[in-house]
């Protein structure tokens, strides 16, 4: 979640989002974690438009959409390449080599929105968007086969501000395969025992108390919350049809307007939904 306004006052808030087209490179050579079923890419175009559409059209965000690269399959899975608190952008170095040349497009992007860019050229250092989860207080970094402490140590050099702490992943992609933040106080968690475990270093960590939401399936615990002045509590969080158990604990967050997204065929190749979009919150230029 990080990118949205900081200070627990302004979680969630968000003016901005920049996403970016899929290329058909992605259904073949995109990283996956295990081999599976192919993506149907007619299909994964669909559901990401519709995405894309909920972000602009229904809560009216101002959207940048980066064209697609077929030399960079993952290229849709925008968080990955930076980190963005308040006014300020971390352009990451992703612990996939493939996968370095995104960030230039985005640097690009953040640079038109006017946003103090700080680049990762440690090569030392390593840094996947969805090893960080921002509370609104502080950040979590996830060490994983993306993610290593030198990357944890430069994002903590970049937002001062804020206390960072480090989680190990084991047997997940990144920290945020299974989990993210619900709501202004609340982390929603999988079931499984990699995800409680997880859970239990964040609490340990943390000087704060956090509420937690506990769904069945670690994939739906990947949720995005916004804070949109019109519309109050937003949550997009994955579709009935495809978790229908851990649907029905988001169906309980009365205070929130729910907004399911489908995800079937980006989640084959290790996709979630905070991963299609780096979340941005400007304040109005006086």
């Amino acid at each position: 979640m990080a990118g949205l306004g900081g200070g627990p006052a302004a979680f969630g808030r968000c003016t901005h989002a920049v996403v970016r087209a899929l290329p058909e490179s992605l259904c073949r050579q995109a990283l996956r974690r295990a081999a599976g079923p192919e993506v149907d890419f007619a299909r994964a175009e669909r559901e990401h438009q519709l995405y894309v559409g909920v972000l602009r059209s229904k809560l009216g965000l101002q959207v940048l959409e980066l064209p697609a690269d077929e030399s960079l399959p993952d290229c849709v899975f925008v968080e990955d390449v930076a980190v963005v608190c308040e006014e300020t952008a971390l352009i990451t170095r992703p612990g996939a080599a493939s996968r370095r040349k995104e960030v230039e497009s985005m640097k690009r992007a953040l640079e038109s929105l006017n946003l103090n860019i700080v680049e990762m050229v440690d090569e030392n250092a390593t840094l996947d968007g969805g090893d960080v989860l921002f509370t609104g207080r502080e950040f979590f970094v996830g060490l994983s086969r993306r993610t290593n402490q030198r990357g944890a140590e430069i994002l903590a050099d970049t937002f001062k501000d804020y206390a960072v702490s480090t989680v190990p992943v084991h047997d997940s992609l990144h920290l945020k395969s299974f989990c993210s933040m619900a709501g202004p106080n609340l982390i929603a968690i999988g079931s499984s025992e990699a995800a409680q475990k997880a859970l239990k270093t964040m609490q340990q960590m943390s000087d704060h108390r956090y509420d937690k939401l506990t769904v069945p399936n670690d994939a739906a615990a990947n949720c995005i919350y916004l804070n949109i002045p019109s519309k109050g509590h937003v949550l997009l969080h994955r579709a009935p049809e495809e978790y229908p158990e851990s649907a029905k604990v988001f169906e309980k967050l009365k205070d929130h307007m729910l907004i399911p997204i489908a995800n079937t065929e980006l989640e084959k190749i290790d996709g979630a939904l905070t991963c299609c979009s780096v979340l941005i919150n400007k304040t109005p230029e006086l």
